[in-house]
């Protein structure tokens, strides 16, 4: 068809100046804390889109696996935004996807397997429990290798995750948020292993936590060093220059919002839910719905908040 290829070189070279817009020196050492310019633009993407495909990708000398989801009409000249949805403790990428359903979005979904823990068990770095393994290192790499191979929106780039999946969302907001355009925990543990905090930037976040959560209670832990909730909130309002007390508003009977003014900070206290992602049908976290729906919610905060 007559224009048709000049339109796609068009498209293609504004995907490319975009992408180049992001880029920044190398660190010597560490983990990119910083947009890395994506090269996979243009590229086949190497597996098929519309199915959940498993890939590994080498970190600090081990193998490490995760599964993408690619839209069904994903197309390689253009920019997509990037989710990655961290499983809870004992958890699997599989039950995380099922569980967020972020592979329903127009986006690239990743849900990247943790390793086997000190319990035999499935976790994340920042946990008590978690592998000696560095998962910041292994997010860096993950996201290098998809930069490389398909076409990433550098700028929008997110990460939302569940229990220990949660709290290693909030390491990375300490650790990345100068790559990562946004972070949204749920049902988050937020264990002092987690390490010292010092983002690069003013890190946008949105949290959900239900008031009925006995395995991370909204009030804390003293035991296990898990702060409540509330004081969680407001050391992140203090990070991120946030005028002091949040705005309260009901979007929902029997959910209380709240969102810090000057900043991204934004809290989802669902009363009486447990250990969750919110639903307000079943999902594999319990049979018993919630009264909103948490995914939705975070993707229209990760919109809203792209790199800048």
């Amino acid at each position: 068809m007559p224009g048709r290829f000049p339109r796609w070189t068009a498209v293609f070279a504004a995907a490319c100046a975009l992408t180049t817009a992001f880029a920044a020196p190398a660190a010597a050492a560490g983990v990119a804390d910083h947009p890395v310019p994506t090269t996979g633009c243009g590229r086949p993407a190497g597996f098929p889109a519309g199915v959940t495909t498993t890939r590994h990708v080498t970190s600090g000398g081990l193998d490490r696996e995760y599964t993408v989801h690619l839209p069904a009409h994903y197309r390689p000249w253009r920019p997509y935004p990037l989710v990655l949805s961290f499983h809870g403790h004992k958890r699997t990428s599989q039950y995380q996807e099922e569980l967020s359903g972020f592979s329903a979005l127009d986006a690239i979904a990743v849900y990247p397997q943790g390793l086997i823990g000190t319990d035999g068990e499935s976790a994340w770095t920042g946990a008590p429990y978690s592998a000696a393994a560095d998962d910041v290192r292994f997010t860096g790499d993950l996201l290098n290798q998809l930069q490389r191979t398909l076409c990433v929106d550098p700028g929008r780039i997110f990460a939302a995750g569940k229990s220990n999946g949660g709290g290693f969302v909030g390491v990375l907001a300490c650790r990345l948020a100068s790559r990562i355009a946004a972070f949204a925990p749920v049902s988050g543990a937020f264990y002092p292993q987690g390490g010292a905090c010092h983002p690069s930037r003013p890190a946008p976040i949105l949290d959900f936590h239900g008031t009925a959560d006995t395995t991370i209670p909204y009030t804390g832990n003293p035991a296990k060093g898990l702060p409540a909730i509330p004081d969680w909130l407001a050391a992140w309002s203090t990070r991120d220059g946030c005028r002091p007390g949040p705005v309260s508003w009901s979007p929902v009977e029997g959910v209380v919002a709240q969102k810090w003014r000057g900043c991204a900070l934004e809290h989802y206290r669902v009363e009486g839910a447990g250990h969750v992602w919110p639903s307000t049908r079943p999902n594999n976290d319990s049979a018993t719905p919630t009264v909103i729906d948490a995914t939705p919610v975070i993707w229209r905060f990760f919109r809203a908040h792209p790199l800048r």
